[in-house]
């Protein structure tokens, strides 16, 4: 049932609470509930500052509690393909990866347009790379609310040569939300705007060297078949089966501090003019 923080931490009928406040509140709530001994699942971005996140997850590790984190993607059918195809060495390397997360959207004042939606992008990089930039670097302009960013774009470099890109932007003419995978044998476009047979876009290519020049063929192009299922369904059902079992969330507090962690170096990038900055590991 739909509550306020201090009825719902009183019921004793309460074993665990869904935080979805402004993301200002998080760590308040969430403290309040765990203080209450009731498991917590918290909506993106965990905290406003690693120092809050990390405090929020000593926290329910002393009480052994649950706390989970609304990184929806991760519960997507589509980008699970996607993970898995990666894992599988389906696509040779990947050497970069494109997220879109554009909108002429609700317009906030209590965060801009990259805390609001690059969360969600930012976790798909860091599962599908399984590691930590090395830095980052991030522009962002305010164009209707003065110091309030509504069109950012970070650039994240990996080790190996590795590069990401994410845009964020309330203004935009059309609802964009896509993810380009670029392997060295083979790229894949997840667009969550497309019908379910054709969110997840496929294609193998080579490169040969003539004349010391490349050039590029498609071997084949396709839509992969992925069975349908409800993210948010499938995500709130398992933060109720963590809460039941005492297993681990997939989306953890752990999960959480690495994306605030890209999440806080690119706001400090942008806050020096869009200089390089590098991850605290």
């Amino acid at each position: 049932y739909s509550a306020d923080i201090d009825s719902a931490t009183q019921d004793t009928s309460v074993s665990g609470i869904v935080i979805a406040s402004p993301a200002e509140q998080h760590f308040r709530h969430a403290m309040a509930a765990l203080s209450a001994n009731k498991h917590v699942y918290v909506e993106k971005p965990i905290a406003t500052s690693l120092d809050e996140a990390n405090e929020m997850a000593r926290f329910a590790h002393d009480r052994r509690l649950i706390l989970m984190v609304g990184h929806l993607m991760h519960y997507h059918p589509v980008f699970n393909e996607l993970v898995g195809l990666v894992r599988a060495n389906r696509m040779g390397t990947v050497k970069h990866v494109v997220s879109q997360r554009l909108n002429l959207g609700v317009l906030r004042s209590e965060e801009n347009v990259m805390w609001s939606f690059a969360p969600h992008d930012i976790s798909m990089v860091l599962g599908l790379l399984n590691e930590l930039p090395t830095r980052v670097a991030a522009i962002g302009n305010d164009f209707l609310q003065p110091g309030i960013i509504d069109v950012s774009t970070i650039h994240l470099e990996f080790e190996g040569g590795k590069t990401a890109e994410i845009s964020s932007r309330w203004l935009n003419p059309e609802k964009v939300q896509k993810l380009v995978v670029i392997g060295d044998s083979a790229m894949a476009i997840f667009d969550d705007r497309q019908s379910w047979d054709q969110k997840l876009h496929w294609s193998e290519y080579s490169v040969d060297w003539k004349e010391s020049r490349p050039f590029a063929s498609l071997k084949c192009s396709k839509y992969l078949p992925v069975e349908q299922d409800e993210p948010l369904k499938a995500e709130m059902q398992h933060f109720l089966d963590c809460v039941a079992s005492g297993s681990i969330p997939r989306t953890d507090s752990k999960e959480a501090i690495r994306v605030l962690t890209v999440l806080q170096a690119a706001q400090s990038s942008i806050d020096q003019k869009g200089n390089w900055v590098n991850v605290q590991r």
